[in-house]
């Protein structure tokens, strides 16, 4: 899709999501990713576009941004076969062989299948504890089961270990108590009942265990419901306690366990308006925070990043693509902004 007609296609999908309010509601519409199959796929044409990208007079960054961004994970992997087959050379290889700096790094995240890149994501954040509590928390609470369940296998298979027994020994506390406890993936589905006297009891329940200064409490409410309810608890949290949930959070517990809780309650409010805000503070301060970006951009590009674009716009009122455009430098500007797409008028 072309920058132009994905301006035209964005500020359609913008208008109508500002009037339906369904920003954060991607099974309604399917998919509210930025990125989706290229309708004209080739792969033997793209291993050809490829191999010439690398083995030209110098490398042809464009053209490996241009194909790595313009086909989505399940056709980056068939590229990555044929080009195994064809040159009985790794893609991955060659491609890091013949770049550096942010672009490689960015390239490198394009090629891994999602599970593979999520794990591998995961196991950075719990081998640096300041990111555990964030990045962990996040990616634990914004993947469907499915996409837990095969990130948690590869986590395994690549390093080794399960990953209860990494969160045990690089974490503690409520932290680490929580990040066990979303890493059994069995928060509840929606069923579509509203059930208004649980929604009252767990806020109640809130209320009290923070009192008390304990933390099951709270990480079985808030792991094991599903998020329609908790909406509810927090509105009827508030009601009670004359404080929304985070200010509770934020009396009643310090350091990692705060941070990780705010994390999840941000998470469980709304997920496109979480990851507007992740990349609005990625993109603040001196430098931009290239990994954060890059995570963010790459994992949502699929799923709900128009929704994530959407909710920049309204809380920041700019568009990510301008922000994005504005601040970032360096190679892997333009992949990042291929993978934004479009701006938002």
């Amino acid at each position: 899709m072309s920058v132009s007609n994905g301006r035209m296609e964005s500020s359609l999908v913008h208008e109508i999501l500002s009037h339906l309010g369904l920003a954060n509601k991607t099974a309604a519409w399917g998919t509210l990713g930025t990125l989706r199959p290229f309708l004209s796929f080739n792969v033997d044409k793209d291993v050809q576009r490829l191999l010439e990208a690398i083995a030209g007079q110098g490398v042809d960054q464009g053209t490996i941004v241009d194909v790595l961004t313009n086909r989505n994970g399940e056709q980056r992997q068939l590229i990555a076969r044929a080009f195994q087959e064809r040159t009985q050379q790794d893609l991955l290889k060659s491609l890091q062989a013949a770049l550096s700096g942010s672009l490689e790094k960015i390239v490198v995240a394009l090629l891994k299948p999602a599970a593979q890149y999520d794990a591998h994501e995961l196991r950075a954040a719990l081998k640096d504890i300041s990111s555990a509590e964030d990045v962990g928390v996040e990616i634990l609470s914004t993947r469907s089961p499915p996409q837990l369940q095969e990130c948690l296998t590869i986590y395994k298979h690549d390093f080794q270990v399960e990953i209860e027994n990494d969160v045990r020994s690089e974490t503690s506390g409520l932290l680490r108590d929580l990040l066990l406890a979303l890493a059994k993936g069995t928060r509840e589905s929606y069923s579509g009942i509203k059930d208004y006297n649980l929604a009252e009891q767990d806020a109640q329940a809130l209320q009290e265990a923070g009192e008390m200064g304990t933390g099951e409490t709270w990480i079985m409410i808030l792991t094991q419901r599903n998020t329609e309810h908790l909406n509810r608890v927090f509105d009827q949290y508030q009601r009670h306690s004359g404080q929304e949930i985070e200010d509770g959070i934020q009396k009643y517990f310090h350091e990692s366990a705060q941070t990780a809780l705010l994390t999840l309650a941000s998470v469980i409010r709304n997920i496109p308006l979480y990851f507007a805000e992740k990349l609005h503070q990625a993109l603040q301060g001196a430098e931009p925070n290239y990994q954060v970006l890059m995570r963010i951009l790459i994992s949502r590009s699929e799923t709900d990043l128009l929704s994530i674009r959407a909710e920049f716009k309204k809380k920041f009122g700019k568009s990510l693509y301008s922000s994005l455009q504005e601040t970032m430098r360096g190679d892997c500007r333009s992949a990042l902004l291929a993978l934004c797409r479009a701006e938002d008028i």
